[in-house]
């Protein structure tokens, strides 16, 4: 269920890389309105699969 959820929210991350650059942020007439963006979403996603990945050594 734990994966479910993380691939679900990665998954939204993406498409709003894609979708809100080219939306929102059209009118920000600098390329780093878009980087920052895009680099706030990433340090997300790293966040949700150290979330994610935590618990894997305790598996056997």
């Amino acid at each position: 269920m734990k994966e479910k959820i993380s691939a679900i929210i990665i998954g939204v991350i993406v498409l709003a890389a894609f979708i809100i650059p080219f939306t929102l942020l059209k009118e920000v007439e600098k390329w780093y309105g878009s980087f920052l963006f895009w680099l706030i979403l990433t340090l997300i996603v790293i966040v949700c699969n150290t979330m994610l990945i935590k618990d894997w050594s305790n598996e056997e």
